[in-house]
């Protein structure tokens, strides 16, 4: 078979990798004496590892994360308090098998989001698919979808990744149709996925949260806590300590 033609079978069978190294490798080959086998396992090998770098590329840009960060990132010497033993238990992600949801609580500033997305990322790797949102931009999308009539489409959003990730719980007060829309996400996704939550208040006080209605967040806490691991983060803010610093 001429190299044209070789190469245009590659390229139909979009086995773009190989086609890239497979020269090289046939050098390697003929050097070190391989079997045919031999050669086409590593050929094999290298492309099937390149095709799984690009799906978790395309994992991460699907997930939406506002900034990439990693558990290597994280200073566990900041926070005054934290379980890291069981923090770094939920990197084996158990928890997406399990559909178990996962509840950073802490004060503006002791890594709650850098967690949460370090988890996400580590979930892209592994093949988990993912999903980054705010608490805020939840509810305004959904309240959006429901004047165009895409509520449905929109719901489904955030019930198709195996992790959703939601940021920034209780950050800003809760109208009551922001309320029942996220309890409509909770409910569904109610031991069918996992959920990571950031949120700088406890479950005792999300009645603050959900414009003072106790019977919501009673029942908002009641599935997330049903199958959830709880971290609790206390601390200065990373951002405070900073400044002080370098004044």
């Amino acid at each position: 078979m001429s190299k044209d033609r070789l190469e245009d079978n590659l390229t139909y069978l979009q086995l773009v990798t190989i086609r890239r190294v497979y020269e090289e490798h046939a050098a390697k080959a003929a050097r070190d004496n391989l079997s045919y086998l031999d050669f086409l396992a590593r050929l094999l090998e290298e492309e099937a590892l390149a095709k799984k770098d690009r799906a978790a590329q395309k994992r991460v840009q699907v997930a939406k994360f506002p900034v990439l960060k990693t558990l290597d990132q994280y200073d566990f010497k900041h926070p005054q308090r934290l379980p890291k033993k069981l923090v770094l238990s939920l990197f084996d992600l158990n928890l997406v098998k399990n559909k178990t949801n996962v509840l950073f609580v802490g004060q503006p500033g002791v890594g709650k989001t850098h967690l949460a997305i370090a988890l996400g990322y580590q979930a892209c790797q592994k093949g988990v698919s993912t999903l980054f949102t705010t608490a805020a931009g939840l509810i305004n999308h959904l309240n959006a979808s429901l004047s165009d009539n895409s509520f449905l489409e929109a719901m489904k959003k955030y019930l198709k990744p195996r992790l959703l990730i939601l940021d920034e719980l209780g950050f800003l007060p809760i109208d009551k149709r922001g309320s029942d829309l996220l309890f409509q996400v909770f409910s569904a996704r109610y031991e069918t996925g996992a959920t990571v939550i950031t949120t700088n208040r406890p479950p005792n006080e999300w009645d603050k949260i959900f414009n003072n209605d106790t019977t919501l967040a009673a029942a908002l806490a009641d599935r997330v806590l049903h199958h959830c691991e709880v971290v609790v983060i206390e601390g200065q803010s990373y951002r405070v300590k900073n400044n002080k610093s370098q004044s």
